[in-house]
């Protein structure tokens, strides 16, 4: 699994980083900051983050 982020469509709602806070968290500007890959472990968090975003900032590319 890999993720990527696009700040540009951040919205700010901060979803990612209250469901996922090892995996994500929030610029000075409010906007997604992708802190690390997801291990195995913690792809259930990585896929909710990104089903949760309502700017569809964040992709999870399952494989």
């Amino acid at each position: 699994m890999r993720i990527t982020v696009d700040p540009d469509r951040c919205v700010g709602a901060g979803q990612c980083a209250l469901n996922a806070p090892a995996l994500f968290d929030q610029d000075d500007d409010g906007l997604v900051t992708l802190l690390a890959e997801p291990r195995a472990d913690q792809h259930d968090k990585a896929r909710l983050a990104g089903a949760l975003c309502p700017s569809g900032a964040i992709t999870v590319h399952e494989g």
